[in-house]
């Protein structure tokens, strides 16, 4: 808002209420429930401060009484949504753990598919985002390296998952659109990518479908990805 001193902030650093004054009509997971919500059904532009301040019934001004900047109510979003995150005693098998943890995080990302684009290091150190990485962390306990390769390999499994998922949703999202079928689409497609194979300019290409003329079975291609990731990190 105008005239706030133009200096970072972060939001959990600010008291939720102050001691004096009536109690808040609202928490700030009131808010970001509110927000999700918003997001879920419209996606992320669909959610504003007069769209959030509307679904909480009060006055657009009032809300930023509670969360300065809209930068705040995405953090506040993104860290309610990682309260979904399930956190688990660990079993001792780092592997089977960070799956787990990549299997969930995939059916985060999916349930919540705005998620990818507020996904970001800034918002890494909420305190669900805090639970999460100790969690992870604690996971990791038998696995001989740093703590600074654990959170490598950490970033590395979520980046890898989030750009998995994104693709994932780019996909449906695309097929939503199409006025036809998309099996009338592959059908077209593929009939078109068999006649420049059968052209003999492609001969690396014939030899790959040779081997595997698809389709690509997704689940399977996820956890190859994982357990790519996870075998670099070996000791």
């Amino acid at each position: 808002m105008a005239g706030r001193a133009a200096r970072p902030e972060v939001i959990w650093a600010r008291p939720e209420r102050t001691g004096r004054g009536p109690r808040p009509a609202f928490t700030r997971a009131d808010i970001a429930a509110a927000a999700v919500r918003l997001a879920d059904v419209g996606g992320l532009d669909a959610v504003s401060m007069r769209h959030v301040a509307a679904e909480l019934g009060c006055g657009t001004m009032s809300l930023y009484n509670y969360v300065p900047r809209k930068e705040d109510l995405h953090e506040l979003m993104v860290d309610a949504v990682g309260g979904e995150h399930e956190l688990w005693e660990p079993s001792g098998d780092w592997r089977a753990d960070l799956r787990r943890v990549a299997h969930q995080t995939r059916a985060l990302l999916r349930r919540h598919p705005w998620m990818p684009r507020l996904m970001s290091p800034v918002y890494g150190f909420s305190p669900n985002a805090l639970r999460y990485l100790e969690h992870c962390l604690a996971c990791m306990d038998p696995l001989e390296a740093p703590y600074g390769t654990k959170m490598q390999l950490l970033g590395m499994l979520n980046g890898c998952v989030t750009t998995y998922v994104s693709t994932e949703l780019a996909a449906a999202e695309r097929v939503r659109s199409l006025p036809w079928s998309q099996e009338r689409e592959n059908e077209v497609r593929i009939a078109y990518l068999g006649s420049q194979i059968a052209s003999g300019a492609y001969p690396r290409m014939a030899a790959a479908f040779m081997e595997d003329s698809g389709p690509i079975d997704m689940e399977a291609a996820f956890e190859w990805m994982l357990g790519r990731v996870l075998d670099s990190f070996a000791p």
